[in-house]
């Protein structure tokens, strides 16, 4: 009996004698022993958001330089484009092609670096701008679907671009109406709407008849 009870002894030594040693072992190593899992967090995100391809940032030179925003991470990001304008268009002629040029930008696929970086875009093709109304400000811009069916994503690019751009009159706003006889309406593209475009709608307000 005394013979058992000295070799339990000596294997709880022998137990507490190898667990020193792998504490002073790790302590050694820079690594501080535990008893809980230690969090460190989610993987980093490989979307980094910014551009270095040289064909996207000197694509400009194939006609008038524009930006449009696109999606990346939970945010609003500019990103350089061009669109094609003819030479002598008038003003309000001039407005409707460049908001055609930078709808068709955003419907765009993005390029490979774009998708590298992380964009997207949660515009769809195949939608047609034309100018005013009867009765429309002169700078509204009318939409072959009416804004309100837009995702808040699609409408945040929208409105935060053609705003930003010779589309609109570059006072941080753009009035937009569908194609039936509801009155258009004057969006803001807002530090928040770029920030958080999924959750923050861009404001709007109706427009008196001209």
């Amino acid at each position: 009996m005394k013979h058992v009870k000295r070799v339990k002894r000596d294997r709880v030594r022998h137990l507490l004698a190898f667990s020193l040693l792998l504490a002073g072992l790790l302590t050694g190593c820079g690594i501080r022993a535990t008893e809980v899992p230690t969090d460190f967090g989610p993987a980093p995100s490989r979307a980094h958001c910014s551009l270095t391809d040289p064909e996207v940032t000197t694509q400009t030179t194939r006609g008038v330089p524009v930006q449009v925003f696109l999606l990346c991470g939970s945010s609003l990001v500019s990103v350089d484009r061009a669109v094609r304008v003819p030479d002598g268009a008038a003003d309000s002629a001039r407005r409707v092609l460049v908001a055609q040029g930078l709808f068709d930008e955003l419907a765009e696929s993005p390029s490979v670096a774009e998708k590298e970086a992380g964009f997207t875009t949660d515009v769809r093709g195949g939608m047609k701008v034309s100018g005013p109304a009867p009765g429309d400000p002169d700078d509204t811009l009318r939409l072959s679907a009416s804004p309100g069916d837009l995702t808040s994503y699609a409408l945040a690019q929208l409105v935060c671009t053609f705003s930003d751009s010779a589309a609109a009159e570059g006072d941080g706003s753009v009035v937009l109406g569908g194609p039936a006889a509801d009155r258009p309406r004057r969006y803001e593209c807002t530090n928040e709407v770029r920030s958080r475009p999924g959750s923050a709608e861009p404001p709007s307000s109706e427009v008196p008849e001209n």
